[in-house]
């Protein structure tokens, strides 16, 4: 058993364990990946307050998330093709959530179907949908939401179309691989990955084949997504799968204040500031930039989550401290899950509660949910003065 000490111990692992186009997907983002390299790097601009001589018993972690408990205030974002890093890997990520007391979001193009995952686990788990031109589809998806009994939607804007990343192009990703030659050296040279593989019967998009309008194998749920994406989208549209949802929903993809306070107004639970992880607007203000200002146009009138970036339990905490009530992983867990499986995404999340406490605890504070601006220094011009 490999010692793990940070998230960085599990991305090398899952570099080495996974075949290179499932690797390429994980850490890319699209064209220059510059919104992906300043997700996390505008982090490290952020500087800690340290305090000492304070009362450090009773430290707790425990928060809400859209009035769920949770053990700490972190999700497991939607990622695609989760089970193409580990055999059933959603199903994977989903228990080693629930066991640890955070949730789980089921993405729309997950390997694992959502009716599996609910067989699967006990806990409700979170879904998220994606918006399709197929309106049956969608409405299919909602009410299979409801019937595995997920307790919030989570609706992504921001894949009207999709954004071009280049590594996956060059690779030609697939769920799963095609047999090429090359391919097949690569899955010959991961014997863990492909013996995991073996033995599942979950290889392609389990929400979607069978489901979808004629859409019966790989090659058609290519072709299916590329034409269904909704360019259409709007806020009607939003307001009609709200009603039609009826529960707790966040919507995420939100990078602009003027698009928090219509999220407001349409009575979103929370919003999730979000960039897709640097893989659709390349360019784009990296999260933890936006989030300030996105916190002060909504206020307190709905939860304000981030994601993009997170790689630390401090992380987190800055995320904290410029306003967020809550935070959602995707990179960190996948590469835990990538290097070892439902043992691996568990490790992630145990690196990234150590990583909090402690962090807390030398900034003098008991409980998570006071971790606010007094605890960080921010550079001056940290978020921009834009012309």
């Amino acid at each position: 058993m490999p010692i793990i000490t940070c998230i960085d111990d599990l991305k090398k692992l899952h570099k080495r364990r996974v075949p290179k186009m499932f690797w390429d997907y994980c850490e890319s983002g699209s064209y220059t990946e510059q919104t992906f390299r300043e997700n996390e790097s505008d982090f490290h601009k952020i500087r800690l307050r340290q305090r000492v001589a304070r009362d450090l018993t009773g430290r707790t972690l425990s928060a809400t998330m859209i009035g769920q408990p949770v053990s700490m205030p972190v999700a497991l974002s939607p990622v695609g093709s989760t089970g193409m890093q580990s055999a059933d890997g959603e199903i994977k990520a989903a228990r080693a959530a629930q066991a640890f007391g955070v949730p789980f979001t089921l993405s729309t193009f997950s390997i694992c179907s959502i009716e599996d995952v609910a067989a699967h686990t006990t806990a409700p788990f979170w879904f998220q949908l994606y918006v399709m031109k197929d309106e049956d589809f969608v409405d299919g998806m909602i009410a299979r939401a409801k019937t595995a009994g997920c307790s919030a939607l989570v609706l992504t804007l921001d894949l009207q179309i999709l954004g071009q990343r280049h590594k996956d192009i060059k690779n030609g990703l697939t769920a799963p691989p095609k047999m090429t030659p090359r391919n097949m050296l690569d899955m010959a040279l991961h014997p863990r990955w492909s013996f995991g593989m073996a033995r599942t019967r979950r290889h392609s998009f389990g929400n979607i084949v069978g489901h979808a309008r004629n859409v019966e194998n790989l090659q058609q749920v290519t072709r299916w997504a590329n034409e269904n994406y909704d360019p259409q989208l709007d806020w009607a549209k939003v307001a009609r799968i709200r009603d039609q949802w009826g529960g707790k929903l966040i919507l995420k993809g939100i990078l602009d204040p003027d698009d928090a306070r219509l999220a407001v107004d349409l009575g979103a639970d929370a919003i999730l500031v979000s960039n897709h992880g640097g893989r659709q607007l390349d360019g784009a203000l990296s999260t933890i930039r936006a989030l300030p200002a996105i916190v002060r146009a909504v206020g307190e009138q709905t939860e304000v989550f981030l994601d993009g970036g997170i790689r630390s339990g401090q992380d987190v905490l800055k995320a904290l401290a410029l306003g967020a009530k809550g935070t959602f992983i995707g990179r960190s867990f996948v590469h835990g899950l990538g290097a070892m499986g439902q043992a691996g995404v568990t490790a992630a999340l145990d690196v990234i509660a150590k990583e909090m406490d402690v962090t807390m605890a030398l900034c003098g504070v008991q409980h998570a949910r006071a971790f606010g601006r007094d605890h960080v220094l921010v550079p001056e011009d940290f978020e921009g003065r834009w012309i």
